[in-house]
């Protein structure tokens, strides 16, 4: 299966959406951040011991739902990529929607709260960056 950039935006676009709604917020203590993580998306999953539900299998992004047992904050998406460049492409498009993202060479982690994924960060590394969440936009807007 062949992605085009628009799919790759509209599949991230939807991974967050999938997310709103699961979990609270809330921060986690800072700990010392490991090294970022490498490896297929299954050896990551298996890092931060969860078992993930593919969504998408192809050359370019391999996609999954994934959620601890143990944790009911726990429910994140996890991807990850052939190529820097498609893994860029793929976090801008999906920014747009809110959302955590954690973020490695290749891969990335895509939760709803902070604690998510500052708790992924603490086996993972990686870095920490934030969706736009364009719903409190409308707000200020509306009274114009």
């Amino acid at each position: 299966m062949r992605l085009t950039r628009p799919m790759l935006a509209l599949t991230g676009a939807a991974a967050v959406l999938a997310l709103a709604g699961c979990g609270s917020g809330g921060d986690a203590k800072a700990a010392a951040v490991p090294p970022a993580a490498t490896g297929s998306l299954e050896h990551l999953a298996a890092e931060v011991k969860c078992t993930p539900d593919i969504q998408i299998d192809a050359d370019e992004l391999r996609q999954a739902v994934c959620k601890k047992a143990k944790d009911a904050d726990g429910k994140f998406i996890l991807a990850t990529f052939a190529t820097d460049r498609g893994q860029r492409e793929w976090i801008n498009g999906a920014k747009d929607y809110g959302g955590h993202f954690l973020v490695g060479r290749k891969w990335v982690a895509v939760g709803d709260t902070t604690s998510t994924v500052a708790a992924l960060r603490r086996t993972l590394g990686g870095d920490i960056e934030e969706g736009t969440d364009h719903s409190k936009m409308g707000a200020t807007h509306s009274a114009h």
